[in-house]
């Protein structure tokens, strides 16, 4: 008993609080990140790096062809592919909800497909596959038909995914109220259900057009001439022809101009949505 009391009027010892740990927890990663930091730049060639990816000379040979031409086709290539996806996604997200077994089996089917596919694979089935299995036909447009095609059919297996979630996001009782007021279900789910479903999805589908933005590297698959080439081919040659790198870097800071920038308009409209349910 002598011993209890000793312990219950001995001084307990005080550990850290919950807010200290986390503090101390925060410093050590930041001490960890900055040693790793200066660890990374005393050990790098900064000479050899600078020599290989950083020639002013190089780079300002690249302009303004890699804005008025490669960025050019590269924007092009990547709209003309959304639309596509857009169209198509829209489409299949509707079979996907119809009530008719086909249309749901068959777009079930495409979207397991182009999702589980490469997009690689995707440009080698339009460059290759489609001019052998149906020859003397030609894609309306060209490269840039071929393309618009390519990234479409991938995008839209994921678009159509991301609809499908924005419709059904939207309270069935909106489609009960324009039906009531004399809708029929077409005019209904395009008048009423789809405009709030894409308010819904704007953020994913602007997410998605950045991942097309990058994807449309894959052009190179399709054979292209000197006047369709993008970023990412137009760096290369250069780079072949200088044996440097310095165009590839300059390609991917031109890549860095749009998606930087859309990264930035995905983060504000999650943001707002995200203020809008609060």
């Amino acid at each position: 008993m002598a011993d209890t009391e000793e312990q219950r009027l001995q001084p307990k010892k005080k550990g850290l609080t919950r807010r200290q740990k986390r503090s101390l927890s925060r410093g050590v990663q930041y001490a960890v990140f900055v040693a790793a930091v200066i660890a990374f730049a005393v050990s790098a060639d900064w000479g050899r790096l600078q020599n290989q990816f950083a020639q002013a000379e190089i780079a300002e040979r690249m302009f303004p062809d890699v804005i008025t031409l490669a960025l050019k086709n590269t924007v092009l290539y990547t709209v003309t592919g959304f639309a596509v996806g857009l169209a198509l996604g829209m489409l299949i997200a509707l079979m996907r909800l119809s009530s008719v077994g086909p249309y749901r089996w068959l777009a079930g089917l495409y979207i397991e497909i182009f999702r589980g596919l490469p997009a690689l694979l995707i440009f080698i089935f339009i460059g290759v596959a489609v001019p052998l299995a149906f020859p003397g036909t030609e894609i309306v447009g060209g490269t840039y038909g071929k393309v618009a095609l390519a990234l479409g059919l991938v995008a839209a297996a994921y678009m159509a995914e991301t609809i499908r979630a924005g419709i059904q996001a939207v309270p069935k009782g909106q489609m009960e109220a324009a039906r009531s007021l004399g809708f029929s279900p077409a005019r209904a789910m395009v008048s009423i259900i789809v405009p709030q479903a894409f308010r819904i999805i704007l953020p994913p589908l602007t997410n998605e057009l950045v991942l097309l933005f990058k994807d449309s590297s894959l052009v190179l698959f399709l054979g292209v001439t000197l006047e369709e080439r993008e970023l990412s081919k137009y760096g290369r040659d250069l780079a072949s022809q200088t044996a440097n790198s310095t165009p590839i870097l300059v390609a991917g800071l031109c890549y860095l101009l749009i998606t930087v920038p859309l990264g930035f308009v995905v983060r504000r409209m999650e943001a707002k949505a995200q203020e809008a349910v609060k």
